[in-house]
This record gives C-alpha cells, structure tokens and sequence, in this order.
C-alpha cells in the first residue's frame, strides 16, 4: 500500500529524548516498511526513517530556536499532505484535530489515531462538528468521554521486539519514567519509595507549562532519602534504567490514554506497579506484568511481594501483545478496510489477510476486541 504517516513536529521520529507519540509513529513508520509497504513520513527535518521523508521544518521545534507558533507549521504540513493526497492509498494522522477540516472536504481515504486525553468539554464540542471523522483509540478506556466518537478501532501501541532486552536481575531500587506534572502521580511514588526503604530513581523531564508545579511541589521532594533524581533520558539509556529497576512506579491519577512506559519496562522483564486508572487495567495483566493497586497503602504492600513475579513471564507478555509488528499488522488490517471502501485498493492491500496475524481480542477489550 501507498500510505502517508503525519508526524507531531514538537519532536523528531524517532525523538531524541522524550516523546510517546512520535516514538511510535517511527516504530510503526519502519514496521510497514520492513512489510513491503511504500510509506512517506511528514515529519520535522531531523528525523531518521526508512520511509520517504518529507521534511515540513529543519528541526523538530522543541530544539528551534526563538519558536512562537508552531500552529503555523502544522497547517503548512496539512496543504503539503492534501497537495500530494492522490499519491497515497490511506493517510494516518497523528496531530490530534488540526487537520479534520481540510481532510473532511475531501476523498482521501484518511484515520486519524487519538494520542491524548479525550476527557476534555472542547473535544466533546469538536467531534459534534466532526460526526463521520474516522478515528482509532489506543486504549478502550480512552474512548469513553466521545461516546460520539466514530472509532474505527483500537490499537494498542507496539515495541520492535529487539528495541529493548530481557534483564532477569535487577538492581533493587524502584524507577520513575516520564514527564514530571501533576497527573504522573511523583508525589505518590516518592511516598511509595520512601515507605519501603528502596531507592527511587528518576529519569524524567519538567515541560515549561509544568514548571511551576515542579518549584511549589516537587523540587523539595529531590532531597529527600534514596531519591535520585536523573533528568531527561534518551532510548540509549532507556534499556538500563528500566532493565536494572525491581519495579516501574506508575501511581498515575488521570486517565492514561496508554502509557508507553508500561510496555517499555515490561519488554524489559520489569514488572510495573501502578493504580488503575485509564488504560491501566488494559495493559497490566495483574500478578502477571506487574501489580494494579488501588493506593499507596497497596502499592507498598506491593514492593514487598515483587519476587513473585517472574521476569521472564513479564518479558513473555510483552512479546505476546504489545510488538510493533502486532500494532503494525492492526494497522493494516484498518488501512485495507478503508481503501477498499474508497476504491483505491492497491494489490499490495488485497494481500493483507495473508500478511498479518489473527486479531487478538486482549484482556480489558469490551465486546469490541482490538479493531472495531
């Protein structure tokens, strides 16, 4: 197939640091490739693909300089992809909703995946405006707030399965990875720690609109006993920090739309702990990857029985539901579907039955299963 992926532009793809949604769209960008598909990546100049790049801005825009409005690079990126439609069988969006009205006023067969939050009022008021816009959600759980949503599927997200390595020993202390914000629940998790005598390492970065909270509420917590706190960290470094953790710490307290550090430690063989909320009890499979807890209370109880877990089996699950050849083939299986709709079906979508895995119906799944 001829498929179009549009990239965020905050961050390159893969992004250098931080950076869940463009890590996956270069995860599932080189998948479809590996699988003989003819993709072209949107994306910011400083990416590094196998697809064909179209580069939108030299830089992803976290690293310009002197940036103010990077809605303006967006819509530029939005003519380009529409000036070019005829060339693609699918375009896949991933820039949440800027592009709905250019796209809506035409025929391109188009998806459009949610990465964040659908819990907001303005997108319940958007997506009355959009009835028909064809969108995918990486967790069911994130689709609850638009119950006027036209959800095509939904698609867990995916790890190349050689990205990151089982480690079946650790180091004994407990990791906290991710954004530093009110939401991650750090608070929590320096509690947690703290409370069972481990070490808490930190490996997290503080975005400008978080700042303040990170000065009044957390700044003061870095001094405290067995807490490390690392900074931003790369995939590089990624393997290690969460291979050599007893136990990833996720004591969120908003609805996660996926959480991408759960799939990352679990690769790793890393059990995770973590409250149920969002797409939680979706992704952990409870005494098996990791425990959901409901408090902090449990949570501590938790680290105390962390040696029932076996690493391997946590590795295992990874391999089972959460690779990027899974997501990839998920994604075709929709693309296909909707370039038969349209009549731009190439010989390559009419192959895909043959190409991908039988859809798996997870644990956590409504009656819906994966796709639909």
């Amino acid at each position: 197939m001829r498929i179009a992926q549009i990239a965020p532009l905050a961050e390159a793809v893969p992004p250098l640091c931080y950076g869940g949604t463009e890590r996956i769209v270069s995860y599932l960008t080189e998948e479809l490739v590996a699988l003989g598909h003819d993709v072209t990546l949107f994306a910011s100049g400083d990416s590094r693909t196998d697809a064909r790049l179209v580069p939108i801005v030299p830089r992803s825009l976290r690293l310009a300089d002197m940036m103010r409005d990077p809605n303006a690079f967006h819509v530029q990126m939005v003519q380009q992809v529409l000036a070019r439609a005829d060339e693609f069988d699918i375009i896949h969006a991933h820039i949440d909703y800027a592009h709905l009205p250019a796209f809506m006023a035409t025929r391109v067969p188009h998806l459009t995946t949610m990465h964040g939050r659908m819990d907001l009022p303005e997108l319940d008021s958007l997506f009355r405006h959009f009835p028909e816009a064809p969108l995918v959600s990486i967790s069911n759980n994130q689709r609850l707030p638009l119950p006027m949503g036209r959800f095509v599927g939904t698609v867990y997200h995916g790890l190349p399965a050689e990205l990151l390595s089982l480690h079946p020993r650790h180091q004994g202390y407990l990791a906290f990875l991710g954004r530093i914000c009110p939401e991650k629940g750090l608070d929590s998790a320096i509690r947690i720690a703290q409370r069972t005598g481990r070490t808490l390492r930190i490996a997290a970065k503080v975005d400008r609109v978080d700042q303040a909270y990170f000065d009044s509420e957390i700044r003061h917590l870095l001094d405290g006993p067995g807490i490390e706190f690392i900074g931003e960290i790369g995939q590089a470094e990624m393997g290690e920090f969460l291979g050599n953790a007893a136990a990833l710490v996720f004591p969120i307290n908003w609805p996660e739309p996926f959480g991408l550090v759960m799939i990352e430690a679990m690769a790793c063989g890393t059990p995770v702990i973590a409250f149920p909320r969002g797409s939680v009890p979706e992704v952990l499979e409870d005494g098996v990857s990791g425990f959901i807890v409901p408090d902090e209370d449990a949570a501590v109880a938790a680290v105390q029985r962390l040696e029932e877990i076996d690493r391997h089996g946590v590795r295992r699950a990874f391999e089972r539901r959460f690779t990027a050849r899974r997501m990839a083939n998920d994604y075709l299986r929709l693309y296909a579907d909707f370039a038969r709709r349209s009549g731009r079906e190439a010989p390559a979508a009419r192959r895909l039955t043959h190409l991908a895995d039988p859809v798996r119906h997870l644990p956590g799944n409504g009656a819906d299963g994966l796709l639909g």
